[in-house]
């Protein structure tokens, strides 16, 4: 039960932010998401589940074993909001921006999310068979580092927004959630804390509503009057549509292939992560098998309208140490894939309010930043570092872009246009680093470890392949749709945008060249310079005997359920 209810709870809040992102940040139409987006996404984890049951069943009888437990399957975090904020979202605003009525924006914005997932899961499936070749070419520290990224600045600090927005409930939630899943206290009862969270938060947030004010204060939200649409069991069935829009829209798609591809390839290495540690606690399954798995039910759920990839969770020796085994993924299989196919998500996206799920998140993107320091080379922390720089320009982006960007705010004084040349430059630099942020942390990251380990041509290789992706507004997009286009195109739609000025000396082709130049200066160290000593240079920090507070209070604890 402590094991379902974690993998569950972990799944329904994620549909839950997925729609709340959808409908609250973007204005897409509720019934749109719930009954097209929902069910596919929900299909995605009821087949890697039960795929992964079936395994565990198999093990057992392999292996002669009674205490085998199933690898956990569910809906990637960091693709949720990767996919609302960065593809799916963006897509439905730019498609109402040119003239589309609702429906149609998100039915446009669907497709490309549509693309994306089957783009992704045909990806991951093509990596399943050289999934430990993939991992000796990509560092930990440079998909950690994107992963970190995420965790920091959409993980934790956007629902954190959210939780002070009702701070009551929401940090009540909260409070259950550190002191239960990080702290490590046991709830009465032995409930599962990220049940007691939602429990007790929903008694706060439902008790002053239902009292009309505790102590004076208004009741949370003052009600909402929105009306869900009933309860409808089945599957869209979009391929005939999607197929005959994709043949028109497919170089808009592309566009977001430098967002999605990078979650994908974190997914990838997870899972090969997750295997590992599978095995460490003496469950052992084939790596491509389990990689294979999750590109076949990120496959069927795009191929049924799902927007959200499936990945294996970090927090297999958490779940078998709960005791769970293969019932609690055969459970969560059915219980999410008849929430988003048989429709009763809707009665849950109406009774738990997002204030007292996304606490969920927060530990959530604690856990994987603090996982990715444990699993990191001590000296690879600068290119942990480094990667979240890309990722506070994203953020800062997303909070102007609204306000700066909004043309129907330009003719007022706000807009973009109307700011003086040295403003609008600051914000074009911050715009441009924002632009594929996700893949800038990734190679950026990728680079400093390779430098770090004495690898300059490698490092050198990786700054000339973001060299070539900046080129053409992959990374560093000029543009504030950042758009994929040849060069000249995009200093073309610079003038247009009253950007070429003040960003004269940052098209792609001063992008490229600054790259390439670095390529140039690492070659020529390499050639001329003398390597560093062997040592750890972060050893220096400590002396023999010393003791350091910050390195002595990090325990690995096998038992972490993420």
């Amino acid at each position: 039960m402590n094991a379902f209810f974690g993998l569950m709870l972990d799944n329904i809040s994620g549909l839950i932010i997925t729609t709340s992102l959808l409908v609250g940040v973007f204005g897409f139409p509720t019934e749109f998401v719930l009954t097209r987006m929902i069910p596919g996404t929900a299909l995605g984890v009821l087949v890697g589940d039960l795929v992964f049951t079936a395994m565990a069943f198999r093990l057992a009888r392999r292996t002669g074993r009674s205490d085998v437990t199933a690898m956990p399957l569910g809906l990637d975090t960091p693709s949720i909001f990767g996919t609302s904020l960065l593809i799916v979202g963006p897509a439905f605003l730019m498609a109402r921006d040119r003239g589309m009525e609702p429906d149609e924006a998100a039915g446009h914005a669907w497709f490309i999310g549509i693309s994306m997932l089957l783009a992704s899961g045909l990806f991951k499936s093509l990596c399943a068979p050289m999934s430990g070749w993939i991992r000796r070419v990509v560092p930990r520290a440079g998909l950690l580092g994107s992963l970190m990224a995420i965790a920091l600045v959409v993980i934790s600090f956007l629902p954190l927004l959210k939780i002070l927005g009702d701070p009551i409930p929401g940090l009540v939630a909260m409070a259950v959630i550190l002191v239960s899943l990080t702290a490590r206290w046991q709830l009465p009862g032995n409930v599962p804390g990220a049940l007691g969270a939602v429990l007790v938060g929903c008694v706060v947030y439902y008790g002053m509503r239902g009292a009309e004010g505790l102590f004076g204060l208004p009741t949370p939200l003052g009600g909402s009057e929105e009306t869900y649409p009933a309860i409808a069991a089945g599957l869209p069935l979009p391929m005939g549509a999607w197929w005959a829009w994709f043949q028109s829209n497919w170089a808009e798609a592309l566009n977001f292939l430098a967002i999605a591809l990078p979650l994908a390839l974190a997914t990838v290495v997870g899972g090969i992560d997750c295997t590992e540690s599978a095995a460490a606690a003496g469950d052992d399954y084939p790596t491509g098998q389990i990689i294979f798995v999750e590109g076949l039910a990120t496959l069927l759920a795009g191929g049924f309208g799902g927007v959200i990839q499936t990945t294996p969770y970090i927090g297999h020796p958490a779940y078998k140490a709960m005791g769970g085994r293969a019932a609690y993924t055969l459970a969560t299989a059915l219980f999410i894939g008849g929430a988003g196919m048989l429709g009763y998500f809707v009665w849950i996206f109406q009774l738990l309010p997002e204030v007292v799920v996304a606490p969920i998140l927060i530990f959530i993107g604690l856990e994987i930043t603090a996982q990715s320091f444990i699993a990191t080379p001590k000296r690879h922390y600068p290119a942990l570092a480094l990667a979240v720089v890309p990722a506070l320009a994203y953020l800062v982006n997303l909070l102007l872009k609204d306000v700066l960007f909004d043309p129907s705010l330009a003719g007022a004084g706000v807009g973009f246009g109307s700011l003086k040349e040295s403003t609008r430059q600051m914000i074009g630099t911050v715009s441009m680093l924002a632009g594929g942020f996700i893949l800038t942390s990734l190679l950026w990251a990728t680079a400093l470890a390779r430098l770090i380990d004495g690898r300059l041509r490698s490092a050198s290789l990786t700054f000339l392949i973001a060299g070539v992706l900046s080129l053409f507004g992959v990374i560093h997009s000029p543009l504030v749709a950042e758009r994929v286009m040849l060069p000249n195109r995009a200093i073309d739609a610079m003038r247009e945008q009253d950007r070429y000025e003040a960003s004269r000396m940052q098209t792609p082709y001063h992008w490229a060249g600054a790259y390439a130049g670095i390529a140039l200066v690492l070659t020529a160290i390499g050639r001329f310079g003398r390597p560093p000593s062997t040592g750890d240079p972060h050893d220096l920090l400590e002396s023999p005997g010393t003791r350091n507070p910050a390195r002595d209070a990090i325990s690995i604890d096998e038992d972490s359920p993420h």
